[in-house]
C-alpha cells in the first residue's frame, strides 16, 4: 500500500484543526463581535450554534460523502467553510447571523467526516490509529492557536478574527497540491465488505460514549471561566488554564496508541472517564491555581484518551462503503455532546454542583465500561473453555 507524503499528512492534520476553530474562534472577542452583529442578547449562541448545525446536518453530510466521495466533498466543504465563516461580517440580527452559524456547523461536519475518511483510506492498522491520534492532537492544537490569534485580533478590531476562517482556502490549496485524488486503499478494501473489527463496543455504543465524553469535557470548558472568576482570576489566567488543558490532551493523544497496545480499548476508555471524574472533583474543590492545574491534567488526559480512540473505533467498525455515513454520525455525537453543555449553566446549585454532577456521570460511565469488559472477558473464557 502506498503512503501519503509528509506534506499530505500535514495537510489533513491542518484541516482537522478547523473542527474546534468553528466555534472557539469568536470566543475571545464574543462581546464585541455580538454587539457589532446586533445579537448581544444571544452572544453565547455564536459559539454553540455551529455545534447544533453539525448535529442537524451530519446525516446529510455522511450521505454526500458516500455518494460523491470524500475528496470531492472535502473540496466543497473547505470552499463553503471559508465563505460562510467570513460572510457573517456582512450580516445583521439574530435570524441571519445564527442561520449562518448553523449552516457553518453543517459544513464543519462535512469537513471533519470527509477528512477522517481520507485518513482511513491512506492508512491501515496501527498507522491509522497513530494518524487519528495525531488528528486529535491537531484539533486541540487548533483550539490553542486559534483562541490565541482570535483574542489578539479581536483586541485590534472586532471583525479581524473572522478573517481566520479564510485559512480553510489555504488548506484547500494544500489539499489539491499534496493529497492525490485517488487513494490506494480504495482498491485494497472491497466496497461493502464487513468491517474487520467487530469485538468490543458496538457502533451505537461508540456514538453514545463519544457524546458523554464531550458532555463531561465541555462542562469543564464552560464552567471553569465562571469558577475561576469567582476566585478572582482574570481572563488571561483563565485562557492559560484552558490552553493548558488542550496541551495536556495533545500529549495524551500522542501516547494513546502506545497505551492501547497493553489493554483493551474498553478498559482504556474507562481510564479516560475515570480521569474525567477525577478532574471534575478537583475542579469542584479547587481554591487556587495549583489544584486547577492538577484538574486540568486529568481533564486533558480524559480527552486525549477518549475522542481519538472512539474516532478510530468508528473507522475500524465501518465498511468502506458506509464509512462516510458512520463518521458523520460520530461527528454528530461529538458536536451533540458539545451543544448539550450549553444548558449546563441551568443546573441548580451553581458551578460546584455542575462539576459534581459531571463527576458522577463520568464515574457511572467508568463503572459501566469496566462491567462491560469484565462480562466480555467472561464470555470469551467460557467460549475458549468450551472449545478446548
Amino acid at each position: 500500500m502506498s503512503h501519503l507524503s509528509k506534506l499530505g499528512s500535514y495537510t489533513l492534520l491542518c484541516i482537522a484543526s478547523l473542527t474546534i476553530m468553528v466555534g472557539a474562534l469568536v470566543a475571545p472577542g464574543l462581546i464585541s463581535i455580538s454587539n457589532a452583529l446586533g445579537i448581544n442578547e444571544y452572544a453565547v449562541w455564536l459559539v454553540t450554534f455551529p455545534a447544533l448545525g453539525a448535529v442537524i446536518f451530519a446525516p446529510l453530510a455522511g450521505k454526500s460523502i458516500d455518494k460523491f466521495g470524500a475528496y470531492r466533498s472535502l473540496i466543497i466543504g473547505l470552499i463553503l467553510y471559508g465563505a460562510l465563516g467570513f460572510a457573517v461580517y456582512w450580516l445583521q440580527g439574530p435570524w441571519f447571523v445564527l442561520s449562518n452559524r448553523i449552516l457553518l456547523g453543517g459544513i464543519t461536519a462535512v469537513v471533519m467526516a470527509s477528512s477522517t475518511v481520507l485518513i482511513s483510506q491512506w492508512y491501515v492498522g496501527n498507522e491509522r490509529l497513530s494518524m487519528i491520534a495525531k488528528q486529535g492532537m491537531a484539533i486541540e492544537l487548533g483550539g490553542v492557536l486559534f483562541l490565541f490569534l482570535g483574542g489578539k485580533l479581536a483586541s485590534l478590531y472586532w471583525a479581524y478574527p473572522l478573517s481566520l476562517y479564510l485559512v480553510a482556502w489555504l488548506f484547500l490549496l494544500m489539499l489539491l497540491l499534496f493529497v492525490p485524488r485517488k487513494s490506494p486503499s480504495l482498491s485494497d478494501e472491497t466496497q461493502g465488505n464487513a468491517p474487520q473489527a467487530q469485538q468490543g463496543l458496538s457502533l451505537k455504543q461508540v456514538y453514545l460514549f463519544a457524546t458523554l465524553a464531550m458532555v463531561v469535557f465541555f462542562t469543564a470548558i464552560v464552567q471553569l471561566p465562571n469558577s475561576m472568576a469567582q476566585q478572582g482570576f482574570n481572563e488571561a489566567v483563565v485562557g492559560n488554564v484552558l490552553a493548558f488543558i488542550s496541551l495536556v490532551a495533545v500529549v495524551a493523544a500522542h501516547f494513546m496508541p502506545k497505551v492501547v497496545k497493553y489493554m483493551s480499548t474498553t478498559y482504556l476508555l474507562a481510564i479516560a472517564f475515570a480521569a474525567y471524574a477525577l478532574g471534575h472533583i478537583v475542579f469542584a474543590n479547587a481554591n487556587g491555581l495549583p489544584l486547577l492545574l492538577v484538574g486540568s491534567v486529568f481533564a486533558g488526559v480524559g480527552f486525549g484518551f477518549s475522542i481519538p480512540l472512539l474516532n478510530h473505533m468508528t473507522v475500524e467498525k465501518s465498511a468502506a462503503n458506509v464509512r462516510g455515513k458512520n463518521l458523520s454520525y460520530f461527528t454528530m455525537a461529538v458536536f451533540g455532546g458539545q451543544f448539550i453543555t450549553s444548558f449546563v449553566e441551568f443546573i441548580p446549585g451553581g458551578v460546584a454542583t455542575s462539576f459534581y454532577s459531571s463527576m458522577l456521570l463520568a464515574s457511572l460511565v467508568t463503572l459501566a465500561l469496566v462491567i462491560m469488559q469484565y462480562s466480555n472477558n467472561k464470555r470469551i473464557n467460557q467460549f475458549t473453555t468450551g472449545n478446548t
